[in-house]
Order: structure tokens, then C-alpha cells, then sequence
């Protein structure tokens, strides 16, 4: 790679940096990255059952119940009866609080169009294949670790 990384490192420095911004940005809210990253997810597909969060975030469902319990108590969002089945529980965010991120991601967004200026079409091309596909194996590896056993520290 013309850089001097190879793949791998490409890859963590890219993951470390976006894990970064987002604890900067849920700090921000008073939240951690996993809340504010579930906080997305939910504000973004609409209402999911706690099962569906947990798979999307690659999380148990113990833990996961403890999010929502934590982002309902900030009032963030609510559980709600499954309008097609009355024994499930949706959780959705709550109307009209919904975080203003507006400056934060507006100057990201600049700063991102700013750049990607300098490419052209054919490059514009790949760089959307390639992060196109590094979401794919993130979100694959992200399932793969949720379903393997947790390692402990024996």
C-alpha cells in the first residue's frame, strides 16, 4: 500500500479512530459509545425488538436489556407493545429527543467532502468498494465474536 500500512493496520487505525470519535461524541451526550451507537441504530431502523438491537450490535441479551434499561432512564427511548404481536416489546426512540449532533456531524461531513474533492470518479469507486466491504467484515466479525464463547482472564 502506497501509505506504508498494510491491510490489517489500515484497518485497526481506522477502527480506532471511528471508536474514538463516537466516545467523543457520546461523551458529549453523557453516554458511552455503546449506548450512543445503540442510540443510532434505534433512532435510524425505527422500533426492533431488544433481540434484533442485540444481533445488530453484536451484544447478549443480558446486556443489551441493560443498555435500554440505561437509555430509557436517560429518556432517550422507550419500550413499547409490538403493535403485530401484544407479547413483544419494541424499543423505539423517544419522541422528539432525539440528540442535536447537528454542528458536530455537519463539520465532519465538510471536512469529509472537503477531501474526497481531490479523487475522481474511478477512485470515488473504489474507495466506496472498499469501505462497502470493510463494513461487511466488521459487521461479520462483530457477529462471529457475539456468538463465540468470552475469554476469560484465568
Amino acid at each position: 500500500m502506497r501509505s506504508g500500512m498494510d491491510g490489517a493496520e489500515m484497518g485497526w487505525e481506522l477502527s480506532t479512530a471511528v471508536v474514538l470519535f463516537h466516545e467523543a461524541v457520546a461523551r458529549r451526550l453523557g453516554l458511552s459509545a455503546v449506548d450512543h451507537k445503540a442510540l443510532g441504530v434505534i433512532s435510524r431502523t425505527g422500533p426492533l425488538p431488544a433481540g434484533a438491537l442485540a444481533a445488530r450490535l453484536g451484544m447478549n441479551a443480558s446486556a443489551v436489556t441493560a443498555l435500554v434499561d440505561r437509555l430509557e432512564r436517560a429518556g432517550h427511548v422507550r419500550r413499547v407493545p409490538d403493535p403485530g404481536d401484544r407479547r413483544r416489546v419494541l424499543v423505539e426512540a423517544a419522541p422528539g429527543r432525539r440528540p442535536d449532533l447537528a454542528g458536530v456531524f455537519a463539520e465532519l461531513g465538510t471536512e469529509m467532502n472537503a477531501f474526497m474533492t481531490r479523487y475522481d470518479e474511478h477512485e470515488l469507486a473504489a474507495i466506496a468498494d472498499y469501505l462497502t466491504r470493510t463494513i461487511a467484515v466488521l459487521r461479520a466479525q462483530t457477529e462471529r465474536l457475539a456468538e463465540e464463547p468470552q475469554v476469560s482472564d484465568e
